[in-house]
C-alpha cells in the first residue's frame, strides 16, 4: 500500500489563490485587532478554503519492478587475441555470481562487435547496447557494464545521448602495457591512369614500448602484380613513399608487409593493401560513315553520349565519282584526310568503326593494309557496321582489309522482316549475355522469338573465323566477334540497328548491345569472355572463371608464402559460360591465381586477410576511450588484473557490486555500483475525498456557531 494526498479543485485554482490570500489578510487583521474568536475563525476560513481545494486522500496498490542491469560483452576479433577470450569468460562468470547475490536484479547479456556485412567498420558496442534497450524501460536500468579491450568506435560524446540515466562501468582485458606495431596508410591512390604510377604514402606506428634491440627501426616489404618483392628500410613514425604502378584496367593490387618483431601483441594488422582501379585515358574512336541513311546518327549518338570517348566522325558526301561542276573553293565541305588518319595517326585510335561503308577510291589500297597492321600487330579495334553495301560490288571486304574480316559476303542480300536471336556462343559472351528482352530459357521452352522489335534487311556472309553471337534471317549470321592478332574484330551484317533505337515496332536494346559491342572491342576487363576473376572476404577465396567453352581446366594458387596448389572448379557451371568455387585458405596476404585460356594464361590476385581494417588498426586495450562516458554517467573504468602474479588468464580479480540509491559517484577503489531504480507498476487506486457530504458541512458549521459565540462573550 502507498498513501498520498491530492486535490481536485471546485474553482479554478487563480480563483482559490485569491481567496486565500483574502483569507489570510483577514485573519492578519484580526490578529492586529486582538479579536475575539481570530483563531477560531482562521479555523473555519482554513476549513472553508480546504473543502474548496478537496483534497483527495489517495490509496495506490504497488508492484515492485526489478532493476535491469544490461551487461555488454565484446565479441569483435580484437577480442581474440592473446588470452582475452578466456579473461571475457572469467569476467563472465565472476559477475554473474555476484549478480545473483543482489535481490531484485534482473540481468540482459548482450553480445556485440560481431562483424557482419550491414555493421559500419569497426567496435560499435554502443550500436548492440541501443538494439538491446528497444524492450527495455529506461527507468528501470540500474547500470551497464562492458567487458571490452577499450578499443570501441561509437562512444557517444555526451551522457545525454544513451537515453537512460544510469551509471556506465567498463571490465577491460588485455594489459596496459601491451605492445604493437602496425602499417598506417596515409594516402592511397583510389584509381589511376594505365602505364602511369601513383604514391601510396604509408607509416610505422608503435604502440607502447618494443624491446631495446627493435626499437626506432622497422621493415617493410613490397609487392607488386609481375614484380620481384622490393624491401624499405624505415623509422617508427616516419612517412614513407612507395610508388605503385598501374599496368592494367581494372584492380591493381599493391601489399606492404611489416617484419614482426618480438614481443608483438598481434601481427594481424602488419599488413596493407591497397587497390587502385586502372582506368584509361579517353578512348579516341574513328567513325566514317559512308553514304547517309536513316540510321546514322545512331553511332555517332551514342558515342558522344559517352563521356569516355573521343569521337571523331566523317561522312563521305562527295566521292570522287560524284562530278557537277561545281568549284571546289564554292564547296563548304571538308576534304577527307586520309593520309593523316590512317597513316600518320592511326595508331592513336582505339577504334575504327566503318558505317555503311563502301570501297569508292576515297582510301587508297596502302590504307587498308594499314588498318590491318593496326589491328594484327597494334593491337587495334575494327567494327564494320555493314548493310546492303558489305555485299555490292564495292564491298569493304573486297580490299587487303579482307584479311582481318571474319566473314566474306556471298554477294545475297535478305530483305525480309526478322528479329535478331543470341545464338548458344552468345549465351555465354558478355557483348549479348542477358540483353534485355531475351530470356534464353523461355524462347527455349515456349516462345520462338524475343520480344524486342523487327529487322528488315541483312547481308549474308559466310563465317569463316570468330563466334557468331547473334543470328538473324533465316538464321544466318548477324553478329561476328573475332581475336585477329593482337586486335579484335568484329562484323554486324545489317544496318537496321536504328529501329530499335527508334523504338519501331517496340523497339529494343539497341543502346545495351552496341555500347557492350564497342567497349569489348576496345577491351573493356567486364567484358572479356575469357576470364578470371578472383575475391576475397576474410579468409575465404572465391575463383570465377568465365570461358566460352564447354569444360575449363584447373587452376593454379599462388600463396603469400610461396606455397601452391591446384583446385578445380566446379564441375556444373553456375550460370551459362561461369565457373565459381569458393575455399578456405589459412594465411591471410596477396593470392595470384592462374590457369590457361585460349589465347594464353589468364591471371588473377586478391587480398584475403582481416575484413575490417579499422577493428585490427589498434588492438592494444586501452582506458582513454570508455574514460569520458564513465565519469559523465558516475560510473567508472577497471582493469581486471589478476589475483596475483603467477595468476593465469581465468584467476582475475573484478570489483565488487553495490546497489546504490541516491548517490552521484557510482564507482570507486575496488568497487562498483549499480542505481536503484525503485520502479513499480501501479495495480490499482482508490480516491477517497477527505471533505464530503454532511460531515464536512457541519464541521465548517460548528467553528462558524463557535466563532460567534465567543465574539458575544
Amino acid at each position: 500500500m502507498n498513501w498520498s494526498i491530492t486535490f481536485a479543485p471546485l474553482l479554478p485554482v487563480p480563483v482559490l489563490i485569491g481567496l486565500t490570500v483574502l483569507a489570510v489578510a483577514l485573519i492578519v487583521a484580526l490578529l492586529f485587532r486582538r479579536s475575539r474568536g481570530a483563531f477560531i475563525r482562521a479555523a473555519a476560513l482554513a476549513a472553508l478554503i480546504g473543502a474548496l481545494f478537496n483534497p483527495i486522500l489517495k490509496e495506490e496498490q504497488r508492484e515492485s519492478l526489478a532493476n535491469v542491469a544490461i551487461v555488454v560483452l565484446d565479441e569483435s576479433p580484437s577480442q581474440k587475441l592473446a588470452d582475452r577470450s578466456k579473461q571475457m569468460e572469467a569476467i563472465r562468470s565472476d559477475l554473474e555470481t555476484k549478480f545473483a547475490k543482489i535481490p531484485n536484479l534482473n540481468i540482459k547479456w548482450v553480445t556485440g562487435g560481431v562483424p557482419s556485412d550491414t555493421a559500419p567498420p569497426g567496435t560499435n558496442l554502443f550500436t548492440d547496447l541501443n538494439a538491446a534497450l528497444n524492450d527495455t524501460a529506461p527507468d528501470r536500468i540500474a547500470g551497464v557494464v562492458f567487458v571490452t579491450d577499450g578499443q570501441v568506435h561509437d562512444v557517444p560524446k555526451s551522457a545525454a545521448a544513451l537515453g537512460f540515466d544510469a551509471p556506465v562501468h567498463t571490465l577491460l582485458t588485455g594489459k596496459p602495457d601491451e605492445f604493437d606495431r602496425r602499417i598506417e596508410v596515409i594516402e592511397a591512390p583510389r584509381y589511376g591512369l594505365v602505364g602511369q604510377s601513383r604514391e601510396i604514402q604509408v607509416a610505422v606506428r608503435e604502440t607502447g614500448h618494443a624491446p631495446s634491440a627493435n626499437s626506432g627501426a622497422a621493415t617493410l616489404k613490397v609487392r607488386r602484380e609481375g614484380q620481384p618483392d622490393e624491401t624499405v628500410r624505415t623509422e617508427i613514425n616516419r612517412n614513407v613513399k612507395i610508388d605503385m604502378p598501374i599496368p592494367h584496367t581494372g584492380t591493381n593490387i599493391v601489399e606492404i608487409e611489416l617484419q614482426p618483431v618480438e614481443g608483438e601483441l598481434t601481427t594481424a594488422n602488419n599488413r596493407a593493401v591497397v587497390a587502385a582501379e586502372g582506368v584509361r585515358e579517353n578512348l579516341r574512336v574513328l567513325l566514317v560513315s559512308g553514304e547517309p541513311h536513316p540510321g546514322e546518327r545512331t553511332w555517332r549518338n551514342l558515342l558522344k553520349s559517352d563521356a569516355a570517348v573521343d569521337l571523331v566522325h566523317f561522312t563521305i558526301l562527295r566521292p570522287p565519282e560524284k562530278q557537277d561542276g561545281t568549284p571546289i573553293n564554292q564547296l563548304s565541305l571538308i576534304a577527307f584526310p586520309t593520309r593523316e588518319l590512317f597513316s600518320e595517326k592511326i595508331n592513336e585510335f582505339d577504334l575504327i568503326i566503318f558505317d555503311r561503308y563502301e570501297h569508292r577510291g576515297i582510301l587508297q589500297l596502302l590504307y587498308y593494309d594499314n588498318i590491318a597492321r593496326y589491328v594484327n600487330e597494334h593491337g587495334g579495334a575494327l567494327l564494320i557496321a555493314a548493310g546492303d553495301d558489305y555485299a555490292s560490288p564495292y564491298s569493304i571486304y573486297k580490299t587487303p582489309l579482307a584479311p582481318v574480316l571474319p566473314a566474306p559476303p556471298t554477294g545475297r542480300v535478305l530483305e525480309m522482316p526478322f528479329k535478331a536471336k543470341v545464338t548458344p556462343d552468345g549465351q555465354k559472351h558478355p557483348v549479348t549475355k542477358d540483353l534485355p528482352g531475351w530470356n534464353a530459357a523461355q524462347v527455349a521452352d515456349a516462345a520462338p522469338e524475343p520480344s524486342w522489335g523487327k529487322w528488315y534487311r541483312q547481308a549474308e556472309v559466310t563465317p569463316q573465323r570468330g563466334r557468331v553471337v547473334m543470328s538473324g534471317a533465316e538464321d544466318k549470321p548477324l553478329l561476328i566477334l573475332d581475336r585477329k592478332g593482337k586486335g579484335r574484330v568484329a562484323l554486324l551484317t545489317s544496318d537496321h540497328a536504328w529501329l530499335w533505337a527508334r523504338g519501331y515496332d517496340g523497339g529494343g536494346p539497341h543502346t545495351d548491345l552496341l555500347r557492350r559491342l564497342s567497349h569489348w572491342l576496345m577491351k573493356e576487363p567486364d567484358l572479356e569472355e575469357e576470364r578470371l576473376i578472383a575475391s576475397a572476404k576474410g579468409l575465404k577465396l572465391t575463383i570465377e572463371r568465365r570461358s566460352m567453352e564447354d569444360k575449363v581446366g584447373p587452376v593454379k594458387i599462388f600463396g603469400p608464402g610461396g606455397d601452391s596448389s591446384n583446385v578445380t572448379l566446379d564441375a556444373v557451371p553456375v550460370e551459362a559460360g561461369v565457373w565459381r568455387s569458393a575455399i578456405d585458405v589459412k594465411l591471410p596476404g596477396l593470392y595470384k591465381i592462374e590457369t590457361d585460356g585460349p589465347d594464353g594464361e589468364l591471371t588473377a590476385v586478391a587480398n584475403a586477410g582481416v575484413e575490417d581494417p579499422r577493428e585490427m588498426s589498434e588492438v592494444t586495450a586501452t582506458d582513454q576511450k570508455m574514460k569520458p562516458i564513465a565519469d559523465a554517467t558516475g560510473g567508472g573504468v577497471f582493469w581486471t588484473k589478476p589475483t596475483s602474479v603467477l595468476a593465469s588468464a581465468t584467476d582475475i580479480e573484478v570489483p565488487r557490486i553495490s546497489m546504490m540509491s541516491a548517490a552521484k559517484v557510482m564507482a570507486g577503489s575496488g568497487w562498483l555500483g549499480l542505481k536503484d531504480r525503485q520502479a513499480y507498476l501501479t495495480r490499482g487506486v482508490k480516491l477517497t475525498p477527505m471533505f464530503t457530504g454532511l460531515a464536512a458541512l457541519s464541521a465548517l458549521l460548528a467553528l462558524i456557531a463557535l466563532a460567534w459565540w465567543r465574539e458575544g462573550r
